[in-house]
């Protein structure tokens, strides 16, 4: 195998460049969220941590929960930060930092993560909690790498950007099954809009208005055949579709704290991540 670049995979003192960790710091079962604070509102459920780093925005705690190791890591918002994770997350348990070569065995990860988003259904309320059973890509991510849409999700991408006006088709992907199944359980299962940005493309007007016009209203009102978009955020097709590309099992889950169709926003928006926080730990 070819030796990778020190250009392409940046180290510093045998350190990723972006997360700052070495293999060593890494558990095989990971909790990301958006927010660097909300790393320690995983972490202080732990009984113990043995780890704690904070770089950027990628703030990062391993510690054991009910006698499993889990590293807790925060990663800032959109799927370009979600490609920096996920490779680096990656090239810490399938690359020898030592020698730049790739591993003849791969290791899996179990990747969830947890953050907020709104909803688009009136049968998801705010204060819910909703895992992504599908989830459709707006950002073009995947127009830089080999990735090959499924013959069976081609007439929905293809719906979908007629719908929003974009000049590519969305990638379509989804969690692994076993994570979906076994922490997923209890929670609604959806279809996860994700948007390159939180104002204009999740149908917001400030000053700056979307271009298609009533996009919220197009949004909710979309369907094909039986799919519908349950609610959106910013990184879970990143997610889906980094962890297919790599290799690892990796799962989505949302505490809904607005919904968009009723325009409210939770009164507490810390009790419904806590609960899937908590949720999460304990399936993981």
């Amino acid at each position: 195998m070819n030796k990778i670049r020190e250009t392409d995979l940046i180290l510093q003192s045998g350190a990723l460049y972006h997360l700052g960790i070495r293999p060593e710091n890494l558990a095989d079962k990971i909790i990301s969220v958006g927010d660097p604070d909300r790393v320690s509102e995983v972490s202080r459920h732990f009984e113990s941590i043995e780890f704690q780093h904070r770089h950027r925005e990628f703030v990062t705690h391993t510690g054991s929960y009910r006698g499993k190791r889990i590293t807790a890591i925060s990663t800032g918002m959109g799927t370009d930060n979600i490609e920096i994770l996920m490779t680096e997350l990656d090239a810490l348990v399938n690359i020898d930092l030592e020698t730049r070569i790739p591993k003849n065995q791969q290791k899996l990860l179990e990747i969830v993560r947890v953050g907020t988003s709104g909803s688009l259904r009136e049968e998801i309320p705010v204060d819910s909690i909703v895992v992504s059973q599908m989830a459709a890509g707006f950002d073009t991510l995947m127009c830089f790498y080999p990735y090959q849409h499924k013959e069976q999700d081609l007439m929905l991408a293809e719906a979908l950007k007629k719908m929003a006006e974009i000049p590519f088709l969305p990638c379509i992907v989804r969690p692994d099954a076993d994570l979906l199944n076994r922490v997923g359980a209890g929670m609604i299962r959806g279809n996860t809009l994700t948007c390159p940005g939180f104002y204009s493309p999740q149908g917001r007007k400030v000053r700056l208005h979307p271009k298609v016009q009533d996009l919220l209203t197009a949004y909710r009102n979309f369907r094909h055949e039986d799919f519908r978009i349950s609610n959106f955020e910013m990184e879970t097709s990143g997610y889906y579709a980094m962890g297919e590309l790599l290799g690892h099992r990796v799962l989505s889950v949302s505490a809904i704290v607005a919904s968009r169709v009723n325009d409210v926003f939770s009164s507490n928006p810390g009790a419904v991540v806590e609960k899937a926080i908590r949720m999460v730990l304990d399936t993981i």
